[in-house]
């Protein structure tokens, strides 16, 4: 099995290291020059430590930690809107396909890890649900040759890429101000090395509420696949390691439910995807 990476708060410190039976084999104390996963994948050192994880023992068991975000310092985290066919025909705008992908930032704060709660604010209770699988980016680089493209990959990880749907409306220019509230979302578990295109070319993306399927769908379908993003992100923006793509969401939001069903407190959010893992998450208000 491909070793996995993760990062994690234990007594009040980060930490990284490999993703162990029964819990993470801690490696950030074996390589001071790395602090932390984002500069591990700079230097190209995933097989690194993935060698020094073998044959130790879990230095922190399952239920001593929290799950952080797999890279809580990113440069940039792009999101893409509107990426799967049934996707687009939600919109009910009779547009075909767009000729480019859709595009926004999030911030890395908007985020929590695996387990951790999804923050509900009080100023909306339109809280809905988006699984999405994401790209870490390994190697930099601007105008990326689309045929070359997958080669800047270094790992991929799952989001659940939460949005509060009224803010999303709440002026002429949007997207920002409903993407973007304090631990809205979540990313992880943990970081998969990204060593074959089979890794993202066709796999299946599931997203549950309570044990309910609501979204489902394959990437092999996605309008614009990964290397399409890498080259077209990387055309105004120079990509840097550590750089995080998340690659859009299938049908089946809850704001496109009839009537519209929003996420509440209690509620279990679970994003799966085969080779990836499952990011889970429960719903509690801020």
């Amino acid at each position: 099995m491909t070793t996995r990476f993760a990062t994690i708060r234990a007594a009040g410190c980060r930490r990284y290291g490999a993703v162990g039976e029964g819990g993470i084999i801690a490696l950030d104390q074996h390589f001071p020059q790395w602090p932390g996963l984002r500069q591990v994948i700079e230097a190209g050192a995933l097989e690194s430590l993935a060698e020094a994880a073998k044959g130790q023992a879990v230095t922190h068991p399952t239920g001593s930690f929290a799950w952080d975000i797999p890279l809580p310092e990113p440069e940039k985290i792009i999101c893409v809107g509107v990426n799967y066919p049934d996707r687009n025909a939600e919109y009910r705008d009779g547009q075909e396909a767009p000729p480019n992908p859709s595009l926004f930032i999030r911030f890395a704060r908007s985020f929590s890890g695996h387990e951790a709660p999804l923050l509900r604010p009080p100023e909306s209770e339109q809280l809905d649900y988006e699984g999405e699988i994401a790209v870490v980016i390994g190697r930099g680089g601007r105008r990326i040759d689309e045929a070359r493209a997958l080669d800047h990959v270094a790992a991929l990880t799952l989001c659940m890429e939460g949005t509060i749907r009224d803010w999303v409306r709440h002026a002429k220019f949007n997207v920002t101000q409903g993407k973007n509230w304090d631990r809205l979302g979540a990313m992880g578990p943990w970081l998969v090395p990204f060593t074959d295109p089979a890794q993202i070319a066709d796999i299946a993306l599931v997203t549950r509420v309570n044990g309910q399927i609501r979204q489902e769908d394959r990437t092999g379908r996605m309008i614009f696949p990964t290397a399409r993003l890498i080259a077209y992100v990387s055309t105004f923006t120079t990509l840097v390691p550590g750089d995080i793509i998340v690659t859009g969401t299938p049908t089946g939001a809850g704001a496109r439910l009839d009537p519209p069903v929003w996420l509440k407190p209690g509620d279990v959010v679970e994003v799966e995807a085969e080779g990836i893992g499952l990011l889970r998450n429960r719903v509690e208000d801020e």
